[in-house]
């Protein structure tokens, strides 16, 4: 019997048909690996449809949500039964159209993958057609006939529970960060490339786009928008082309780094015949080239678009399209290696390096040998002083210039920065508040600073209490010393929590801000509204908007009382808005968010429970009183940039080769907005006077650190004395 056994077991086993669902659901997760997968197809989908604006919005990474709007030439109704069936395609008809093809896709394999890993929803509307239709597909087929909807032009599709079958892939995919991270870079590489189309990204739930590119005629713009100034200065505009049959014939133009740019990270963004495309030959050949010229450890940042005949492209030779197969690589390649290396060694000769003059301000004291002697002990028979070792000493004199990073930068005087501001009077103030009586009687408020005490981390109340201001490091993070530790700390998280224990601390005892003029709640709400839009253009929500405006007028007024007794935040029977409270003395919030605030106290409190209720409002309070960089770019850095004066005719990338047709300093100066850099300058120096002056002496008073500040980046410690002193004796 076991002899018989061993045979059976030894047969081959019987070959048999797949069932069309578990063929169709392994092909779908070989076309859709994760959520930039399929917005990689919707999006040359929509620019296969003659797109000029497209849309992506995004839940959880993609897992929950990915909406994909553009205002292409839409899907015709007939078509919507077998749109999302496999192998089904506009692209072409017959296995030669492949040799010239000119759309991204071809196979029509994307939408029906998606449909086996994902819930996907279409609504689209064509020329000339009174309404849209709106249908649900599942496994590739419809779930219901398409029904009539209100549609704006082209083409929205929806994809939702992606990944819903597919247990292991899901989980392999929980971070949605990383995932998220992916989805931003794909948009930003398509933008760079089709800059005739406006594209944003941006969460599910986000006011503001992640990316966010306006059609234009200059590629270095919308470089400079999507990947930042830092990016677009240190940029070599490039061309390359051959058009001999028997080797190669192509054209590429694009934008390569130059030796002064410095990154950790390799940027390639190729385009082949207007696809984005991967290919390791081209990177591999132009890392050899950088690696010869840039220093160690620093990668370069390239863009470029190649365009060959179509016969001499293989689209068809990867499941997602990623890569293609071109004709003559080799030769090619090694062309455009020898002009990007031709490029670096021009660039190379004129290397530029960035540095700041710094003048000792007329303020700092001078040293003199008579300062290093110690002064001499009152009484000749004390004892000595114990000598502290120099890795631990400490200035503790927090009134010393030293150490401080304005003390040694001299400011030119500017007639509009001009404070006249008593400090004496400031600290007095914030004193008077320092034993505020909690008389709020209500349970709710003493639960919510009981949280507050409970959650309270003693090593950053320390800090906190103990540290000495220095400086900003930069539009966010402030430089504090402690002991012999030096911090940076995020001074809008830090400001925002403070405001927020402040409002519970203050409940029902606020001093009051009087506007100049009642600001109409419903105007407020409308500007808000229009900000969130980020598409201009669209006028088909006003109503709903104007609609939404006038419900939460309505809905603030009934709780104006309430609002008044408590907040002092005075509504009155008209819906306007008259009177804000005092949360710091001498500090007054950025009116300009007023609009942002009256919408958030609309939308985002809980009025239906008390304990929520306040805590939500004083959240509100906290976010629109603490200290958000000013709208305007910091002038001080990069954003200098954003008050030049554009010169008609000229490429913003001539900016920068213009200054041998200037004849002297005046001129540049000439073409500098002044008026908006007069207002950017005063907004930012008014915002670090009341930093340094406002907020940290009252944080040395007021605020409790929660326990979450230790781990979300609040606090980053950044250097050691005792470190430092270890690393340099090894030198």
């Amino acid at each position: 019997m076991e002899i018989e056994t061993t045979i059976e077991a030894r047969e081959p086993p019987r070959i048999h048909r797949l069932d069309d669902s578990v063929v169709n659901r392994i092909a779908a997760g070989e076309v859709i690996q994760r959520p930039v997968s399929a917005i990689k197809e919707l999006v040359e989908n929509s620019l296969d449809a003659s797109s000029t604006s497209i849309s992506v919005v995004v839940k959880d990474g993609g897992l929950k949500l990915i909406q994909v709007s553009d205002d292409g030439h839409g899907i015709r109704h007939e078509d919507l039964p077998i749109l999302c069936e496999r192998h089904t395609t506009s692209k072409l008809s017959k296995f030669e159209d492949l040799q010239s093809i000119k759309s991204m896709g071809f196979r029509g394999e994307a939408l029906a993958s998606m449909t086996y890993v994902g819930h996907v929803t279409v609504t689209t509307i064509t020329k000339g057609q009174l309404h849209g239709y709106r249908v649900s597909y599942r496994d590739g087929v419809m779930e219901h006939e398409p029904k009539a909807c209100a549609a704006v032009k082209g083409t929205q599709i929806m994809i939702e529970n992606l990944f819903y079958n597919m247990i292991a892939r899901r989980k392999t995919l929980q971070n949605s960060s990383d995932d998220y991270i992916k989805i931003v870079d794909l948009l930003s590489r398509f933008a760079i490339h089709h800059i005739d189309v406006s594209f944003t990204c941006r969460k599910h739930g986000a006011a503001r786009a992640d990316v966010h590119s306006v059609a234009t005629s200059s590629r270095l713009d919308v470089i400079r928008s999507v990947y930042g100034l830092s990016v677009a200065r240190n940029l070599i505009k490039i061309e390359a082309s051959d058009d001999d049959p028997s080797g190669s014939v192509f054209e590429m133009d694009g934008f390569i780094s130059n030796s002064n740019y410095v990154a950790k990270k390799t940027t390639m963004v190729l385009f082949i015949n207007d696809r984005l495309v991967e290919c390791t030959a081209v990177k591999r050949a132009l890392e050899v080239v950088y690696a010869a010229t840039l220093p160690k450890a620093s990668k370069p940042f390239i863009y470029m678009s190649i365009t060959l005949p179509h016969e001499h492209v293989d689209v068809n030779v990867h499941p997602t399209k990623r890569e293609v197969s071109l004709l003559n690589q080799e030769v090619i390649v090694e062309k455009i290696q020898s002009v990007v290396e031709s490029m670096l060694r021009n660039s190379n000769e004129t290397r530029t390096f960035q540095e700041q003059t710094v003048e000792t301000s007329a303020s700092v004291p001078s040293v003199t040998n008579n300062d290093l002697h110690l002064n001499p002990s009152p009484s000749g028979c004390g004892p000595k002083s114990q000598k502290v070792p120099a890795y631990k000493m400490v200035r503790t004199n927090s009134s010393d210039q030293t150490g401080r990073l304005h003390a040694y930068l001299y400011k030119k005087p500017k007639n509009h920065l001009a404070m006249n501001s008593n400090l004496t009077a400031v600290r007095s103030s914030v004193r008077q508040r320092r034993n505020l009586k909690e008389t709020a009687d209500l349970t709710s408020i003493q639960e919510l600073l009981d949280d507050i005490d409970s959650k309270c981390h003693s090593g950053l109340l320390d800090i906190v209490r103990q540290c000495t201001y220095i400086g900003m490091a930069d539009d966010v993070f402030a430089l504090l010393q402690h002991n012999t530790h030096l911090y940076l700390a995020n001074v809008v998280n830090l400001s925002k929590e403070l405001m927020y224990q402040q409002v519970l601390r203050r409940f029902g005892h606020f001093n009051a801000i009087q506007l100049s003029e009642p600001a109409p709640l419903q105007e407020l709400i409308m500007l808000a509204l229009k900000e969130e839009d980020l598409d201009l253009e669209c006028n088909e929500n006003d109503d709903l908007k104007k609609k939404i405006a006038e419900m939460n007028t309505e809905l603030l007024k009934q709780k104006a009382e309430m609002l008044e007794e408590y907040f002092c935040i005075f509504i009155d029977s008209d819906g306007n808005l008259s009177r804000l409270p005092i949360l710091l003395d001498q500090y007054t919030p950025d009116m300009d968010c007023v609009p942002e605030f009256v919408l958030c106290l609309g939308n985002d409190v809980d009025w239906e429970d008390e304990k929520n209720c306040f805590q939500s409002l004083a959240a509100a309070l906290g976010n629109f009183y603490a200290l958000h960089p000013p709208l305007l770019p910091n002038p001080s850095g990069e954003g200098l940039e954003f008050y030049k004066k554009r010169k008609h005719g000229k490429n913003p990338q001539d900016v920068g080769n213009s200054f041998s047709d200037i004849g002297d300093d005046i001129e540049i100066e000439d073409e500098f907005e002044h008026e908006l850099l007069s207002e950017a300058e005063t907004a930012w120096a008014q915002r670090e006077w009341s930093i340094q002056h406002v907020l940290f002496p009252s944080l040395r008073l007021f605020l409790k650190p929660p326990t979450s500040m230790a781990v979300n980046g609040t606090f980053v410690r950044v250097a050691s004395l005792e470190k430092l002193y270890k690393i340099f004796e090894r030198c």
